[in-house]
């Protein structure tokens, strides 16, 4: 049988239905303190600012909490969005994380602007190119490393890991970063394409302050249940999420698996429901480490970051235990 990766988690702090953000942000920590010690080898929280159904604005403020009410399990951000954030404050943030909790620090960094016009005003960011990137993620490198003009306090405990989130040509400037990459959405889609940009970024790898070897993070949408139907059936609230903001320009709160199934939905966004579903990694345990193991050796991964969330919590417990199975064998 095919050894699988370490397998992490990413949770976004999506909203229910009929529950506050309060009661979002709670899940989190419910969820981290449910997997901590089970295998599995990161809990990653994200960045999204003024999206109706996701509670997870501030990755920094939440790993903190999520990082005290855990011992054992990584913690850390998928990601930080750099152009929101002078590179110093996001060193001095991580590094205060590592001193409080040692060794279980993670740093993933992305570049994605606000959703609307009003969010990047903002957020003070409109434009933002490869350049700006680049040298902002230098200028991190350095206040990490201590080898910047001046020395930014606190200092790291030990090396905090410095991870991509690659869109465009985030893979190469990864890997002129010295950073590990991660991986997902629509290059995906194309195998062999996703195969070309995990081996163009290994080659291209320069060791660094934030890296000495390329490290590769596949993200996937996965659901286990007891049943192949009804995995795939968790998914649901989250790919109705998704078309809606799709189509009604509005990413709103998780709703329950029966109330999507009974949605009157249009052509457009049933082909939207459809392909998030069959993008995603869904079915028994023994089907989704056969998916995964598969996804594995295609794109040559180093470890895969398991997204996905559905309304109902017991149903996410359950998901994520048999992940956490899978992730101990």
């Amino acid at each position: 049988m095919t050894t699988l990766p370490p397998l992490s988690i990413l949770d976004r702090a999506l909203a229910r239905s009929g529950t506050g953000e309060s009661a979002a942000l709670q899940s989190v920590l419910d969820r981290a303190r449910g997997i901590d010690g089970q295998g599995i080898s990161r809990f990653w929280v994200a960045e999204h600012h003024g999206v109706p159904g996701i509670a997870g604005s501030a990755p920094a403020v939440l790993m903190a909490a999520v990082a005290a009410a855990t011992s054992r399990v990584r913690v850390g951000a998928g990601g930080i969005m750099v152009p929101n954030h002078q590179p110093l404050v996001v060193a001095e943030q991580f590094s205060t994380l590592d001193q409080l909790h040692p060794g279980r620090i993670d740093l993933g960094v992305g570049r994605s602007l606000g959703f609307t016009p009003a969010v990047r005003a903002g957020l003070r960011t409109t434009t933002y190119g490869d350049a700006a990137f680049a040298a902002d993620l230098a200028e991190l490198g350095c206040y990490l490393a201590g080898t910047a003009p001046f020395t930014s306090r606190p200092r790291p405990a030990g090396r905090i890991p410095l991870f991509i989130l690659a869109t465009r040509s985030g893979a190469a400037i990864a890997a002129q970063a010295g950073a590990g990459v991660v991986l997902g959405g629509p290059v995906l889609d194309d195998p062999q394409r996703a195969r070309a940009t995990v081996e163009a970024y290994r080659q291209a790898f320069r060791a660094s302050e934030c890296g000495d070897r390329p490290y590769v993070m596949i993200a996937v949408n996965v659901a286990a249940a007891d049943t192949d139907e009804r995995a795939r059936g968790l998914l649901l609230p989250e790919a109705w999420a998704m078309a809606q903001s799709r189509t009604l320009g509005e990413f709103r709160a998780l709703e329950p698996v029966d109330t999507v199934r009974a949605r009157q939905m249009s052509a457009r966004q049933r082909g939207l429901v459809d392909h998030h579903l069959d993008a995603a990694v869904h079915g028994t345990g023994a089907v989704v480490r056969e998916r995964l193991a598969e996804l594995a050796a295609l794109t040559g991964a180093d470890e895969l970051l398991l997204t996905g969330a559905t309304h109902d919590l017991d149903d996410q417990a359950r998901s994520d235990m048999i992940l956490a199975g899978l992730a101990q064998e």
